[in-house]
């Protein structure tokens, strides 16, 4: 990292395709350019906003699939729903418990990768299982284990901590959450940068565009040894 990097804040859901499928271009940013990534992990509508899809448009949901499905064929990036899903709901009634096995596990766990570090590789390794390794099960046997394990992190330390530090995490969560609506949108992925949002994976370009406006620059070539 150099003194010249950019910070970016990316804000995250563990149940958003569009995340998913905007991760690969997100990690060759910055990988390639002297950017600084906070992820900032958020829970999906479907827990963040009570009710939602009982109010939704019923013709959002299955539009939402399609869209995905094509635009994963376009970039070329393996794609299916996660099963389990992160969310456990009722898609026909739009009815979500309370009780959620899966969601909150996730969303503490990105959120301690991140203060380690190591958010942004968590979310790639986390979101390709869930979306595109075509795993079913994802939660069973070593598979989240081994995600985390490439992300250069312990699942079982994780796991402990984030029940030792729950209320912690959560207040985290949420201080997200409100960073995300005072940067001036509420969906993901959405990419703030010096305060301006960039809200969805078609607007990385135009992300970039304008941090380049800013001065980004290449990151230099690590010296031939």
């Amino acid at each position: 990292m150099t003194e010249a990097a950019l910070d970016l804040d990316l804000f995250w859901s563990f149940r958003s395709p569009y995340s998913y499928l905007a991760m690969p271009r997100l990690v060759e940013l910055a990988r390639d350019y002297a950017m600084e990534v906070h992820v900032r992990p958020v829970y999906p509508i479907a827990v963040r906003i009570p009710g939602f899809f009982k109010s939704v448009n019923p013709l959002w949901p299955p539009y939402v699939m399609r869209d995905t499905q094509r635009l994963a064929a376009f970039l070329d990036i393996p794609y299916q729903w996660p099963q389990p899903d992160p969310i456990v709901m009722d898609m026909a009634s739009g009815e979500v418990p309370k009780a959620q096995p899966y969601i909150h596990r996730l969303t503490r766990l990105g959120t301690l990768a991140a203060e380690r570090g190591r958010g942004l590789p968590f979310i790639a390794e986390v979101g390709h299982l869930l979306f595109g390794s075509g795993i079913a099960g994802w939660h069973e046997g070593d598979h989240l284990a081994a995600a985390v394990g490439r992300a250069g992190l312990d699942l079982a330390e994780m796991d402990t901590v984030i029940v030792a530090e729950e209320a912690r995490l959560e207040e985290a969560i949420a201080a997200n959450e409100t960073a995300q609506k005072k940067a001036g949108h509420w969906g993901v992925p959405l990419m703030v940068f010096r305060g301006e949002p960039f809200f969805g994976q078609d607007r990385i370009e135009l992300l970039l565009w304008r941090m380049r406006q800013a001065g980004l620059q290449p990151r230099e070539a690590a010296p031939v040894t």
